[in-house]
């Protein structure tokens, strides 16, 4: 049984829920660069090694935040937070990760990939986490690059090189990021100013947040349709974006009407589908080729 709860704060150390939807957008970059299925090996391999990166860029972020962690309700009872796994230990667990990702794409991917997945891992270590996070109300929105990248991996992961339509997986997300943890943000407000962290709703109003949140949302489903405007881009993915992005807009203007919880949670909860099944779409699209 100590065995067993200890594996399994190890694994909430890597924060699975957050990776799976990082893998997602990742094999969504893969198939719009194949225009098809792409080898389910190198998917495979894709997937490991991201996994592996993103876990341990986690489990680095929970050493890095232990103090935060410990003042808010919705983190206090994190492996470290919580005292059941050492700070020294995650960092090391964290790091092991993010080596064995690098060795593992560069030797069975390409480089450029492994560079890539890297690099997102440094920026969400030192920029977000040990920077933006405790600096800036902007901390989400430079800091979304992190999390942007995983798309432009599959695409590297198939072609070797970057290429316009991996920079557009890579702006629709780091698009996406501002208004989907700003609405995040304001469900958990309390735990924020408690811990002092300065995201836009302590520093500012939630009334300013949510009008940010209305923009972004609109910002984000005009980058999506413009990307249907490349040619390897067919209408299962338009009409997808188009019936996935109306939603999205009208729950963000909903919530600025009112900003109640509520309100906030629908917002965040259908901006998890939304970049989920957007993906799933670009993915369809890529295997129908529909002109």
């Amino acid at each position: 049984m100590a065995a067993t709860a200890v594996a399994r704060d190890y694994l909430a150390l890597t924060k699975p829920k957050i990776i799976s939807l990082l893998l997602v957008t990742a094999a969504g970059g893969m198939f719009l660069a194949e225009q098809g299925v792409p080898s389910l090996l190198t998917l495979a391999w894709v997937w490991i090694g991201g996994a592996l990166a993103s876990g341990g860029a986690n489990a680095i972020n929970q050493h890095l935040d232990r103090d935060i962690d410990r003042e808010m309700r919705r983190t206090q009872s994190r492996p470290v937070a919580g005292d059941r796994v050492s700070p020294r230990y995650a960092l090391a667990f964290g790091v092991g990760l993010n080596v064995a990702a690098f060795a593992l794409l560069t030797t069975l991917v390409n480089p450029l990939a492994a560079i890539l997945t890297l690099a997102a891992s440094l920026f969400y270590v030192f920029v977000y986490t040990l920077w933006l996070k405790r600096t800036t109300p902007n901390n989400i929105v430079i800091g979304g690059a992190a999390g942007a990248v995983p798309p432009m991996v599959g695409w590297v992961a198939v072609t070797g090189s970057l290429d316009l339509p991996a920079v557009y997986l890579f702006a629709i997300i780091f698009f996406w990021t501002p208004p989907h943890f700003w609405a995040l943000s304001l469900l958990i407000q309390s735990d924020y100013e408690q811990a002092g962290v300065p995201m836009l709703p302590v520093v500012s109003s939630r009334r300013q947040t949510t009008l940010h949140v209305l923009l972004y949302s609109i910002a984000l489903t005009g980058l999506t349709l413009m990307f249907a405007l490349l040619p390897d881009i067919g209408l299962i993915y338009l009409a997808s974006a188009v019936i996935l992005g109306a939603p999205f807009i009208f729950l963000a203007w909903r919530l600025w009407r009112d900003d109640s919880r509520g309100r906030a949670k629908a917002a965040y909860l259908y901006s998890l589908a939304y970049l989920a099944l957007l993906f799933v779409a670009i993915m369809v699209d890529s295997v129908v080729n529909l002109p």
